[in-house]
């Protein structure tokens, strides 16, 4: 996507330069936006997933939770794969309680796809 001078808005010029970076390095931040753009997603999910199992509510730079929104939004098509990841992000969503109701309506968008 292009801003109207034609050069990358900031979100892709950030995209773009992440996608260089080790995957190792990456903060929950960066993880958020990747996957938020669709970007990595068989590589990041699993990272993701293992940030969301020891703190389901990891936030980046928006807001407590951010991640686990990102990770919950994506296409249900991602979670039917056979990698396992729909089981386990269903676990993990299954015993959070007292979300803010952005979040649980999310979760239940999520647990109902």
């Amino acid at each position: 996507m292009a801003s109207p001078d034609g050069r990358p808005t900031r979100l892709v010029a950030t995209a773009h330069a992440l996608r260089r970076r080790p995957i190792g390095e990456l903060t929950v931040e960066d993880m958020r936006l990747l996957i938020g753009q669709d970007v990595g997603l068989p590589q990041l999910l699993p990272l993701a997933l293992n940030v969301l199992r020891d703190n389901p509510m990891a936030e980046g730079d928006m807001y407590e939770g951010d991640l686990l929104a990102a990770v919950l939004t994506r296409s249900p098509a991602v979670w039917a794969t056979p990698s396992g990841l729909g089981p386990e992000l269903r676990a993990i969503v299954s015993e959070l309680t007292d979300l803010p109701p952005g979040l649980q309506q999310k979760v239940e968008r999520f647990l109902t796809s």
